[in-house]
């Protein structure tokens, strides 16, 4: 898997207070692990939507993760909003993940993240354009 990254990424990045910097990059990492584990996916590019780093694959749906100052104990995984992807999260993880609306899974400053269930989100989000017309998304 080739992975595309704007150099503006990083910068992006390094403009995070401390104390939520490592969140964010473990969830970088989680994307671009996924990414290459799961089959079909060549590429991934890595660059800013809304001024926040974002991730998209070929057949993929964009998610982006940010930490934000009105709500500083909080940062979070985004997925497009009409999609079906965190509605889908919902019935299949419950209670699982914190979620915003059908856009975000939300998590607090001391959430130990559910790995193998986050992946499991991050591999449909990549995926979707395949799975989407798959009973929930084939999770």
């Amino acid at each position: 898997m080739t992975l595309h990254s704007d150099p503006e990424v990083d910068k992006v990045f390094n403009a995070y207070p401390e104390h939520v910097r490592g969140k964010l990059v473990y969830l970088r990492e989680l994307i671009i692990d996924t990414a290459r584990e799961t089959e079909g996916i060549e590429s991934l590019e890595e660059t800013l939507k809304w001024s926040e780093p974002s991730y998209l694959a070929k057949k993929g749906s964009t998610l982006r993760i940010d930490w934000k100052s009105k709500t500083p104990d909080q940062y979070a995984m985004y997925f497009k909003c009409t999609s079906r992807l965190v509605d889908t999260f919902k019935i299949v993880y419950k209670e699982q993940f914190n979620y915003e609306g059908t856009r975000a899974i939300v998590f607090n400053m001391d959430d130990e993240v559910p790995e193998k269930e986050l992946k499991s989100c991050i591999r449909a989000a990549l995926r979707y354009h395949v799975i989407k017309h798959e009973p929930l998304l084939g999770m």
